[in-house]
């Protein structure tokens, strides 16, 4: 970016299966009240095991972020969910002048700020959901290798329990819908799930995970 170069908000975002969808992402940064000079999405891509430099759109979102830019995503995660990745490309965006935005909790991280207070709550506050999220993603592969070894152990399914009529990304926009405070009869519909099952998710994620890893799923 040079001088006189207009400041740009760009929209990123990460999705690793196919049950996740990038309009999903873009329709709540949207509905957010964002508006974007640039959308990038890498798809079919792995939060834990490949670097956003390492990544097509990701390379390309190092190139396109200057001072003054506006870098908005869904969450922290969307970046990685490696714990010293995160936090390196964050410091790097945030040392360029770059902000960054999440469309969940409407955090703002000011890499224009030099305020050494500020910079400290807003550095610890990062290594905090950095490790948040390289731990949901650890405890989702256990419960993932869980469940493939209980049904290599187990010629049946009788032990399984009820097979699960949701799936991760419903799982996830349960999650996010319930970051935003939204109600939870409103949150069935836009997940297209009973609001049973949304209390559901909501009281026991964990075990939601279960269920569908226990399966196969």
């Amino acid at each position: 970016m040079t001088d006189g170069d207009p400041m740009k908000t760009i929209l990123y975002g990460r999705v690793s299966t196919a049950e996740q969808t990038s309009a999903h992402q873009r329709t709540q940064a949207e509905a957010a009240g964002f508006v974007f000079d640039h959308v990038l999405f890498d798809e079919g891509v792995s939060g834990v095991s490949t670097k956003l430099q390492d990544r097509p759109q990701g390379r390309r979102l190092f190139d396109l972020l200057w001072k003054g830019d506006v870098l908005v995503v869904r969450w922290i995660d969307r970046l990685g969910r490696n714990y010293a990745d995160v936090t390196a490309t964050l410091r790097i965006l945030l040392a360029r002048g770059v902000i960054v935005r999440t469309i969940i909790n409407g955090m703002t991280f000011d890499g224009s700020t030099t305020d050494p207070m500020q910079m400290a709550v807003r550095d610890a506050l990062i290594g905090f959901m950095a490790a948040s999220a390289q731990a949901q993603a650890e405890a989702t592969k256990e419960a993932q290798a869980a469940g493939i070894a209980h049904k290599k152990e187990n010629d049946t399914t009788a032990y399984l329990g009820r097979k699960p009529t949701y799936t991760r990304a419903q799982i996830a926009t349960v999650a996010d819908l319930l970051a935003q405070d939204k109600a939870v009869a409103s949150i069935a519909r836009e997940a297209g799930l009973s609001r049973q099952l949304v209390y559901r998710i909501r009281d026991d994620r964990a075990g939601a995970e279960k269920a569908l890893a226990l399966w196969g799923l």
